[in-house]
């Protein structure tokens, strides 16, 4: 029988980028996930072909490595703040944190956010200040820093006391002190992590079986597993359960498989101890939040509370003439079966019925994760029409109230004008502004979270890519009143059929393009941006008339600007309430909500007239 003692259950923690992922490849190599001869493969715990492409986590993994009789269970956390409510769950099945920090941009927004959750928990962190090989690095002033952060937050006397570890995950070293001992491995953290991180909390192997479920995973063979950290003794396979549901009802069940979570792979085990984070099969219903006991009449764990969503966007069914074209899964069963599946596993997700057949309202923390879930739903073959996001209101002692976030920028100190002035299109007020010395300036800004859709490329555009911005959900505040995020309208295809080159060339004139020749259109498609106010009606499709007079010599090939291609947030974010964007496998298509033009103008006027 495993005593708890020997385990550690830890979660990284950071902000995007600083080094998280990279940082638990390396713990894994140390605790001996690796043979010898074995291909390394970086950033491991990211298994879904997304978070590879994007470099972010988006669903919280475990795993667990052995290093001196001590099994060390580690969850990967995202470090978007879209995927909050992956940090805020598995914070119940931890006892302590690794923060990093990259030793160049010391704390970020979203390592606020994470740390603020961990000490609110009670846990305790160990704070590696990763990169210090970096050009400019300063590890001691990130340091000094972490240590105000601390503080803000109001960190107990023993939390602040965190021990620093200062390396390159890259790299695989680290060591106590930046100017310590030529760096080796990774030795000098895992002693950290055993010395620090406090064995499970109130893990009693003799009491009855408890545990609160904090994830759910999928097995093939035996469908959905939940996983959670075993709070008071012990399981095994055949084992009779108790499932507390959320409504208050006691379900039996029978659990048909247990799994340990070790390197890159869950492994079968006869038994479960105290402490341990385990998965367990056999429960079809099982949902996050919900705790087993090993009696009917067992008291349920309390579950993290998690933040609302703040924005919502409406998911249908494609009626567009390529409808059903490019993917299988079309109809409005199998969307809404996807996607209820969704808010299964997803718990910051939530999905409701319109009054409209083959609409679906769903809601998230933030709109990047809702373009996970669309581009998740691409690549397994559904056709989707996705609208513009909109916030989530609330009304507040009689006043209608919209959320707020916290935003905090880098740019370059030349940009600083143009960004103060895209806020204060965006009905932002500025909170404060900050040289460091290195030609970049630091803006801290209150912004309604609608301030925020489309944001980030404008920012791009202006800094030539060079801006950096993160933002934080602060609190629900009256309506600051209308904002126009984008400034130009399109040009609409009022035919169908098959864009040409000549076609093209003309409207280039009118504004830049978004499809190419050979592109295939319909009427009430948006194929082209307008610098004026007003949408302009387009016949992409039409072809130049021959005469015999024209002779193959002076048939001069037409050159044409490259088209603007969308990514699926850019283009999410780019339409207006009155448009859609057309989500397939291999396509996506921006169009009106209707598309033909005269019942657009008559819905139009119906609009102005009820104003």
């Amino acid at each position: 029988m495993s005593n708890p003692s020997q385990f550690r259950n830890l979660a990284i923690i950071a902000h995007v980028d600083h080094g998280k992922t990279t940082l638990v490849d390396q713990l894994l190599k140390a605790g001996g996930t690796y043979r010898e001869n074995q291909e390394v493969q970086e950033r491991a715990m990211d298994s879904m072909d997304l978070e590879r492409e994007k470099g972010i986590t988006i669903k919280a993994k475990n795993t667990s490595i052995h290093w001196n009789d001590y099994t060390i269970n580690i969850v990967d956390t995202p470090g978007h703040a879209d995927f909050g409510a992956e940090v805020e769950r598995v914070m119940k099945m931890v006892d302590g944190v690794i923060l990093v920090v990259d030793a160049y941009e010391g704390p970020q927004a979203q390592t606020r956010f994470v740390l603020r959750k961990a000490l609110q928990e009670g846990l305790l962190p160990i704070v590696v200040i990763n990169k210090i090989d970096r050009p400019h690095a300063d590890p001691l002033k990130v340091r000094d820093q972490v240590l105000e952060l601390l503080m803000d937050l109001d960190a107990t006397e023993e939390q602040f006391e965190a021990p620093f570890v200062y390396g390159s995950a890259r790299d695989g070293y680290f060591m106590d002190s930046p100017e310590g001992e030529p760096p080796v491995d990774c030795t000098p953290l895992l002693r950290r992590i055993v010395q620090h991180i406090p064995a499970p909390r109130g893990a009693d192997p003799e009491q009855p079986f408890r545990m609160l479920i904090s994830n759910i995973d999928w097995d093939d063979y035996v469908g959905r597993v939940a996983v959670g950290r075993i709070t008071e003794g012990r399981v095994q396979k055949g084992d009779t359960l108790y499932l507390h549901r959320a409504d208050g009802s006691v379900v039996p069940g029978k659990v048909t498989k247990l799994f340990e979570y070790s390197g890159l792979q869950n492994t079968e085990s006869a038994v479960g101890e105290a402490g341990n984070i385990v998965g367990l099969a056999g429960f079809e219903g099982v949902d996050i939040g919900e705790t087993f006991t090993a009696e009917a009449e067992g008291e349920p764990l309390p579950f993290v509370d998690i933040e609302p969503p703040t924005v919502q966007m409406e998911f249908s069914i494609n009626d567009g003439p390529l409808g059903g074209r490019d993917g299988k899964n079309v109809t409005s069963r199998v969307i809404r079966d996807r996607l209820m599946r969704e808010m299964r596993t997803n718990i910051s997700i939530k999905v409701e019925d319109t009054d409209l057949a083959g609409v679906f309202r769903v809601a998230a923390r933030g709109t990047m994760q809702i373009a996970i879930l669309v581009e998740q739903m691409r690549r397994e073959n559904y056709e989707v029409l996705v609208s513009r996001p909109k916030v989530i209101t609330r009304k507040i002692d009689g006043v209608t109230c919209e959320p707020f976030e916290t935003v905090y920028i880098e740019v370059p100190d030349d940009c600083v004008n143009g960004t103060v002035r895209i806020l204060g299109n965006r009905r932002g007020l500025l909170e404060s502004m900050d040289a460091n010395g290195n030609g970049r300036t630091y803006i801290q800004a209150t912004i309604p979270t609608r301030g925020l859709i489309g944001f980030e490329f404008e920012l791009v555009n202006l800094t030539s890519g060079h801006g950096i911005f993160s933002h934080l959900f602060k609190e629900y505040a009256p309506y600051a009143g209308e904002i126009v995020t984008r400034q130009t309208s399109t040009l609409v295809s009022m035919e169908n059929g098959v864009a040409s080159p000549y076609a093209l060339q003309a409207m280039e004139e009118r504004g830049p393009l978004f499809i190419s020749p050979g592109d295939e259109v319909y009427v009430g498609m948006i194929v082209g941006e307008n610098p004026k106010p007003i949408d302009i009606p387009v016949n992409p499709t039409r072809e130049k008339h021959l005469t015999n007079h024209r002779s193959a010599n002076k048939n001069i090939s037409i050159a044409l600007t490259p088209p603007r291609i969308f990514t699926l947030e850019r283009a999410i974010e780019y339409i207006e309430a009155d448009e859609l964007v057309e989500a397939t496998p291999h396509f996506i298509r921006l169009r009106k909500r209707i598309l033909d033009a005269t019942e657009r103008k008559r819905a139009g006027y119906a609009l102005q007239n009820e104003k």
